[in-house]
């Protein structure tokens, strides 16, 4: 069997390519079992630079050293990682405090002007009912 036979060409468009295709081409490549230009023509994959993107995207090779990716993190980059979740929280933190601090003045704010139209239209607006539970509770007392 030739390499022509072999190779069937389909063409395919950018929406057929899922993650999990491009993770099978990119390991097919890595262990050498393909070469990146066998792997177009084999899978169809029109653009030249695919699969180099997936590769460099994708892949587990350092790309500036040209050695697998093992490494681990460092205590000081792991200390600077927590530092920056530490300043996003207290962002987080202070944005909420601030969002607390307006919504109360809000509700005081339409305290007032219930209040406010209360006294003008001399009419109720607030229900000043007791929940059953008070008034079923308060008749048991009498």
């Amino acid at each position: 069997m030739n390499e022509d036979q072999e190779y069937q060409y389909t063409k395919r468009t950018q929406k057929d390519y899922s993650y999990s295709f491009k993770l099978q081409i990119v390991d097919e490549v890595e262990r050498g079992e393909i070469g990146i230009t066998a792997a177009r023509l084999k899978y169809g994959i029109q653009g030249h630079g695919t699969i180099r993107t997936w590769i460099r995207k994708y892949g587990n090779l350092d790309w500036d050293n040209k050695s697998k990716l093992k490494m681990g993190k460092t205590p000081e980059q792991k200390l600077l990682e927590l530092e920056q979740k530490v300043l996003l929280l207290e962002k987080q933190k202070a944005s909420l405090e601030k969002q607390l601090y307006v919504t109360d003045k809000k509700a005081i704010f339409f305290d007032m002007m219930i209040d406010i139209a209360e006294d003008e239209f001399n009419i109720p607006i607030r229900k000043k009912s007791l929940p059953k539970q008070l008034t079923n509770s308060k008749k048991k007392k009498k």
